[in-house]
């Protein structure tokens, strides 16, 4: 889970490089859903990505308009499969 904090409180520059060279991700990265706060300061996004070195990627090619927080997580049913196999 990527929580993307718009520098300054300004979305609109996001969305304008966004229109313009869409998300940019990397090879080895896949989108799956975002949500944006109402106040459009903050945005959560869910991906996926196969390597800590193309999220890197990926967040440097925003970190101009966008400070990052990272959370790894699981999905619920592989969080539960993790508790079966340890418990």
């Amino acid at each position: 889970m990527v929580l993307e904090r718009f520098r300054n409180g300004d979305p609109d520059p996001v969305y304008e490089r966004f229109d313009r060279l869409g998300r940019m991700m990397p090879e080895g990265m896949r989108y799956i859903d975002s949500w944006v706060t109402h106040d459009l300061a903050c945005c959560y996004q869910v991906v996926e990505c196969d390597s800590r070195s193309s999220l890197d990627m990926w967040m440097s090619r925003w970190s101009d308009l966008v400070e990052f927080e990272v959370t790894p997580v699981l999905t619920s049913a592989a969080a539960r499969e993790s508790v079966r196999r340890t418990g």
